[in-house]
């Protein structure tokens, strides 16, 4: 492996992975997600289209990194990440007749006109528009002081802002104000944050504390700059966890792990002792992060530990049960106010863009899809026929195109869309016909973004005046920040485009968003995790693709994930309507849109689960130590809780709330349906058919129908056994035929199957082999240790087995679709006899079979079942972009023909056929007989019902299944999970779970903020980190934070830093220590991971020693967001060791000189 130093360097760059192939420069197919409005007090000061900062350069970055959250893309090569967007209810956007009030009518004209022009005033004092609003902050203040509380009403709060407010804001206030904790849900930019500082002005005036959490970093940094333009500098401050800004302040911002955490101090302790006991009002900002999976509890542990006495306003996008939410509220913690809305202060418009135009998504009523954009359509508009002669065929035949997918085949479908693919070109063009920019363009895929970018530099969005600004403010940013501007977006740029993702650096998507917002760019090609709250305002939302890739492979958005990207579209006081434009996909098209659009919000799912921090802050009681007598008083004030005290608080968690009433509601509901599955399915038995037939037709008419039905009854047995028969016979005609193939060329084939919708599909794909002969221990294994791919020989008939030895086996072949599938010879149509030939490129080279072979084993083994029989099932896997070159040559099943099929069957596969026809003749024969008896037309009426009753209980049925993934979801497992980990901390002596006593261990990973707090307080309590320099110890820390950091090796960039010996050796011994960690977590049933990764160790080190940033980022395999992710997360972790008890002071004085050296430009995190 080559290697090479870099001048001053102690370091080593080695190449990290093996390079991927080119990226191809446009994915027509983009992907892409929204921006937000949190921003209220913004939408009402526009005198101009715009009003916004002075300076060109921010302080601070609006996207600076999260605290704990994972801030990474979802992209094609890695999983989706928390994302702070909030949702739209579908009524109030889609249709024409959601439910509203007159006086929500008349606020939007009082709204609109305040909002825009500042000119009409309120309660007739035109003068206040003379102030700002810190100025009617400080007026209130001041009278609240002379002439007390009691002057706080709702309209001398509403008196700050310079428009009418909202009915909805107006009732959370109300509320508020009677002392009742409040849940609010409303759709994105529709002003929940003015509930808060209207909350914030009423605290404040009464000379209490106010304490505001957001789940991301970056917003509450933002959330500070604004509170304090609005509070002053003295009555605002900010905890971040390696921020602390006027703590003491009477407005305190600060994110949700850092509450909770000091709540774990305050459980339990009478209201005087608490750290809270001066704080009357919490605000949870972006509450439906409470159905994170990853951060969710963090929101219910704050519910259940906050003190009653606590005013709690809970600010949440529009979720499908919020009712759920306040009454879970309400029950632990008091008196709970709901207020919702699902109207939005801009409407939106939905629009599709195809390869020739852009048309509207929906109909005229706005109930369904545009007829114009069905499928059939589609396939008419290519061919050039016209099905409708005249407008009365046209009229009869509409009905049929609302957004139903036609019975046809997946490949047949693909074909019919591939040619409407729009380029981005094509869709850029019909919005800037339409006037429709600013937009925000969502692609799920940081190289997607970026190729876009590159694929607009020749476009012109700016006019020579723009250019002029965008030129003068790139050059004073470079000035300012020369590490951090993107040299390959500068072109971008000056068009007009530009690109933000977790890729680049948080000081340049600052400075995007800035130009954003100033109208300097027309367009910005964004991720999914776009940040929570960042003000971009954007007339238009385009949203590329309506899949993306997951840990378990390509899924489909869900409604929640649409409607939060689409409710980026529509600045308040600026656009009369918002736009959102869905883009036609090879895979999916206008049906499958309005499908997910109509599909209804998902509920709030509890994702309560323990951690270590939890379980030891809950139980811990007395010290084993005694560090100084104010820790014996304190220690002496708070004793732990037992397990029967803990199980009370963990049983208050929101998902036994849902589980105590919705969960009851649904089991009833799930046993009555059963019931009534059970009591029809008896209706129309065999038994209770001849019942009623026996009861209805006379006794010779009776005894006629009933010998003829038990005959038939026989012959379809008969039949039945005769079709099973020619699929074996099929079966074993094809197992020579592929054993014949596999050692030669590797030939196409297509393989067919039928989904639960009646659908027929076929896909043409290229052989690869028998699983069994593969050189692919992965795909073997899998195969032949899983009870999924067995195969139900005890179904094969006894004649078939006698004839053949063996039943179906497994294959592997490559779809055109650039999927895996692995199949019994079931599943295949046809072989043909040409393929692709076995023969190296070049001599020496690989087989083109080891070649895919090798790319087969190397991917994870992620199968989804595509269908399944007792002859074996079908199964599904994304390729890869190493094989997407080799799907690209399979050819499409239409160019094949009959004479190049190589599959010959037997004679006796052909005597088999021959039977089974003569059989349906037979059984065909009889049933006419049957409808020629004397009673057969009163017998029909009996089949007729019983056929309706069939499909009654088909209904029931799907009813049934969706209750039982209602309840799945809703099941808690908090206490047990609670328990688990107990028993791990009480084995490792952290913590004694009889006696509640706290060890030195305990003490540090109680006080720790991290995923797994009891390895981190294990690595940090190592006396082999002693020895450390400064920069291995910022190393060796990195590799503890690394999880989700990923290499990205592309062109030229294929680099990254190696760590210096001493690192990687005491890497080595955690690593050591890490794998009896992980056996003790095992054998408990615990599952928190544990990271140690040496992979980038070198990466920090380098920065820790003093490298510049251009010198880092030489040809280096990193992207540069996600380096300073890597480093900011090491440095918080820094940052927290010299605040943890029991730590030695040596190991603390060198994290302490670590984080001063590592906490610089351009990566440094700044709060002003």
């Amino acid at each position: 492996m080559a290697a090479f130093s870099i001048s001053h360097s102690p370091f080593t760059r080695i190449h990290s992975i093996n390079k991927l192939p080119p990226f191809p420069l446009l994915r027509p197919f983009l992907q892409l997600r929204p921006l937000q409005f949190l921003h209220f007090n913004n939408h009402s000061h526009f005198t101009a289209p715009y009003k916004f900062p002075n300076s060109v350069f921010p302080i601070e970055s609006s996207s600076q990194l999260s605290d704990d959250e994972n801030e990474a893309d979802s992209d094609e090569e890695e999983d989706d990440d928390v994302a702070a967007e909030e949702y739209d209810v579908v009524s109030g956007e889609i249709g024409e007749d959601s439910e509203q009030d007159e006086d929500e009518e008349n606020d939007d004209v009082s709204e609109e006109s305040g909002g825009i022009g500042e000119r009409i005033g309120v309660g007739g004092r035109e003068s206040r528009y003379e102030e700002f609003k810190w100025q009617r902050v400080e007026r209130i203040i001041n009278e609240v002081r002379e002439f007390g509380e009691e002057i706080i009403d709702v309209e001398e709060l509403a008196s700050v802002y310079d428009f009418r407010i909202d009915k909805f804001q107006r009732s959370s206030i109300q509320a508020f104000l009677r002392g009742s904790s409040v849940v609010v849900s409303a759709p994105t930019s529709s002003g929940k944050t003015l509930i808060a500082e209207a909350a914030a002005v009423a605290t404040v005036a009464r000379g209490k504390r106010l304490f505001y959490t957001t789940p991301l970093k970056a917003l509450s940094n933002q959330k500070f700059r604004d509170f304090r333009e609005t509070f002053g500098d003295s009555n605002v401050g900010l905890l971040t966890g390696d921020s602390a800004v006027n703590r003491d302040a009477p407005v305190l911002i600060m994110t949700t792990e850092i509450l909770r955490n000091m709540l774990y101090q305050s459980v339990g302790m009478a209201s005087s002792e608490s750290a809270l006991s001066h704080v009357d009002v919490i605000i949870l900002d972006e509450v439906h992060y409470l159905s994170d999976i990853s951060r969710g509890t963090v929101w219910e542990e704050i519910v259940i530990y906050s003190p009653k006495q606590v005013q709690l306003i809970c600010l949440s996008a529009t979720v499908a049960n919020p009712d759920e939410l306040a009454g879970w509220i309400g029950q632990i913690h008091g008196k709970t106010e709901l207020v919702t809305s699902s109207k939005r202060p801009v409407p939106l418009t939905w629009h599709f863009s195809t390869k020739t135009a852009m048309l509207p998504l929906l109909d005229e009523k706005g109930t369904g899809m545009n007829r114009r954009l069905s499928l059939n359509q589609f396939q008419l508009d290519s061919s050039g026929e016209n099905m409708y002669r005249d407008e009365g065929s046209r009229r009869r035949k509409s009905r049929k195109y609302q957004f139903d997918v036609p019975a046809r085949s997946k490949n047949d479908m693909n074909s019919t869309r591939r040619p409407q693919v729009p380029q981005v070109r094509d869709t850029l063009w019909h919005l800037e016909a339409r006037d429709m920019l600013p937009a925000v363009w969502f692609i799920f895929s940081r190289k997607g973004c970026d190729a876009a970018v590159q694929y607009l530099e020749e476009s012109k969005l700016l006019n020579e005046l723009e250019i002029t600004e965008v030129e003068l403010a790139l050059k004073r940013f470079r000035a300012q920040y020369p590490d951090a501007v993107r040299e390959s977006s500068a072109k971008g740029l000056l068009r007009g485009v530009a690109a933000h993702h977790a890729g680049c650096l948080p000081l340049w998507k600052s400075f995007i968003e800035e130009l954003f917002q100033k109208g300097l760019v027309k367009v910005v090609f964004a991720t999914e995790t776009l940040a929570a709250g960042m003000n971009m305002p954007a007339r238009t939302a385009v949203i590329s693709s309506l899949s993306k890739r997951t840990e378990s492979g390509r899924t489909l958005l869900n409604s929640n994930e649409l409607l939060q990207m689409a409710g980026r579209a529509g600045r308040r006081g600026i656009d009369e309507r918002g736009h959102v434009v869905l883009v036609q996909t090879p895979n999916e098209g206008a049906e499958e849109c309005c499908k997910v659009l109509f599909s209804g919000l998902e509920p709030l799912v509890s994702q309560f689960t323990a951690s270590y921090g939890m379980v030891l802050n809950l139980l811990a009681g007395a010290k084993v130590t005694r560090t100084s007598p104010e820790t014996d008083e304190s220690d002496a004030s708070r004793s732990g809780r037992t397990l029967e005290e803990a199980r009370k608080l963990v049983e208050q968690s929101f998902g036994n709330y849902v589980g105590s009433n919705v969960m009851i509601t649904a089991k009833e509901e799930l046993a009555r349906i059963q019931n009534e599955i059970q009591l029809l399915a008896s209706e129309i038995t065999d038994e209770a058919i001849d019942k009623k037939s026996r009861k209805l037709l006379s006794q010779s008419a009776y005894k006629e129908i009933a010998d003829l039905q038990e005959e038939l009854r026989g012959e379809k047995r008969i039949r039945t056994e005769l079709r099973r028969k020619i699929e074996l016979e099929r079966v074993f005609s094809l197992k020579p035929l592929l054993e014949e193939l596999g050692n030669g060329h590797l030939p196409f084939m297509c393989l067919q199957h039928t989904d639960s919708d009646g659908v027929q599909h076929q896909i043409p794909a290229v052989y690869l082999g028998n699983v069994d002969s593969l050189k692919t221990s992965k795909v073997k294994n899998m195969v032949n240790e899983s009870d999924s791919f067995a195969v139900n020989m005890e179904k094969i008939s006894s004649d078939a087995k006698s004839d053949h030895a063996a039943g179906p086996s497994y294959h592997v072949a490559l779809g055109s679709d650039n999927s895996w599938y692995i199949f019994t010879e079931k599943w295949i149509k046809t072989v043909y006899k040409t393929g692709f030939p076995d023969a190296a490129l070049v001599i020496g080279d690989a087989l083109p079979r080891e070649i895919m072979t090798t790319l087969l084993d190397k991917v994870d083994m992620q199968w989804e079942k595509v269908a399944e029989s007792e002859l074996g099932g079908l199964w599904c896997m994304d390729g890869s972009l190493e094989t997407w070159s080799w799907s690209l040559n399979v050819p499409v099943l239409s160019s094949l023909s009959e004479e190049d099929e190589a599959l010959q069957f037997s004679e006796t596969y052909q005597n088999a056929v021959e039977s089974y026809k003569d059989q349906r003749n037979k059984v065909a024969r009889l049933k006419k007989k049957i409808s020629r008896t004397e009673g057969f037309r009163e017998y029909k009426k009996i089949l007729d019902i019983a056929k309706f009753t069939e499909e009654k209980i088909r209904r029931l049925k799907a009813r049934s299944r969706r209750l039982v993934t209602r309840i799945e979801q809703i099941e808690p497992s908090g206490w047990k999970e609670f328990l688990q980990i107990s028993n791990v901390i009480h084995e490792i002596r952290a913590l004694d779970i009889n006696s509640q006593i706290i060890y030195p261990l305990g003490e540090t990973a109680a006080a720790i903020r991290g995923e797994n707090e009891l390895w981190l307080a294990m690595v940090l309590r190592n006396k082999v980190l002693l020895d450390l320099k400064p920069p291995q110890l910022a190393a060796v820390l990195g590799g503890l934070v690394s999880e989700g950091i990923k290499v990205r090796p592309w062109k030229n960039n294929s680099y990254i830093y190696e760590a210096s010996t001493t690192v990687m050796n005491v890497i080595t011994l955690l690593d050591d220590q890490r794998s009896s960690f992980f056996e003790l977590q095992e054998k408990h049933g615990v599952k928190i991971p544990c990271c140690l990764d040496r992979q980038f160790s070198g990466m920090v080190e380098a920065w820790a020693s003093g490298l510049t940033w251009r010198e880092i980022m030489m040809d280096c395999a990193m992207d540069e967001g996600d380096l300073a992710r890597l480093l900011r997360r090491t440095i918080d972790l820094l940052a927290q060791v010299p605040k943890l008890p029991d730590i030695d002071p040596v190991l603390k004085s060198n994290a302490v000189k670590a984080s001063s050296v590592m906490d610089r430009p351009p990566i440094s995190e700044l709060v002003r």
